[in-house]
């Protein structure tokens, strides 16, 4: 509830930058602006997760590894908003909706088979995902799946309200510094 209520303040706050951005990806590409995508959810259920457009309109529908040249996608302002995880601000519509937290794993894309195999097998999938988290501030793009089952695995042993807190902070000195972002 306490996640909810903060999300709506949060998304009062950032309104004004919520414009900008939604003005900007307008201007480059048009509607739609939000990019709409089915997630793993808690206990291996499903939801859709809300984002920013930072990829142009024909982008084939996958992670973004998978794709042979993701920067012949990029939206111009593509780019910045990636850098800066502008894209991941209408994540807040899904903790106000209850299908995320501010903290946990970020949630995979249904068809992660190999990564939902390691999270069930390790637990994880029992975590609400979160659009932060414990494998995000130790590698996010840069470190293999089984790194992050790892760290999520640990983040269940540590959590507690001032882990949370560490990993927010870290995060977000992480999103200045553009650590381990690679596209």
């Amino acid at each position: 509830m306490i996640s909810r209520v903060f999300a709506c303040i949060l998304l009062l706050i950032l309104s004004p930058i919520f414009l900008i951005v939604f003005l900007l990806i307008l201007l480059e590409d048009g509607f739609p602006v939000f990019f709409k995508q089915k997630r793993v959810g808690i206990n291996y259920t499903f939801f859709y997760i809300y984002k920013f457009r930072s990829m142009k309109k024909n982008t084939p529908n996958v992670a973004t590894h998978l794709l042979s040249n993701p920067k012949q996608y990029l939206l111009k302002i593509g780019g910045i908003i990636r850098k800066l995880s502008l894209d991941e601000l209408p994540n807040l519509i899904n903790i106000i909706r209850g299908e995320m937290v501010f903290v946990g794993p970020r949630p995979a894309l249904y068809n992660q088979d190999d990564l939902m195999v390691l999270r069930v097998q390790e637990g994880v999938d029992k975590l609400k995902p979160g659009i932060t988290g414990w494998a995000q501030i130790n590698g996010r793009d840069e470190i293999s799946i089984e790194e992050k089952v790892k760290y999520e695995k640990e983040y269940i042993q540590k959590k507690s309200f001032l882990f949370d807190l560490q990993i927010l902070i870290r995060t977000f000195t992480s999103v200045l510094m553009s650590k381990g972002v690679k596209h």
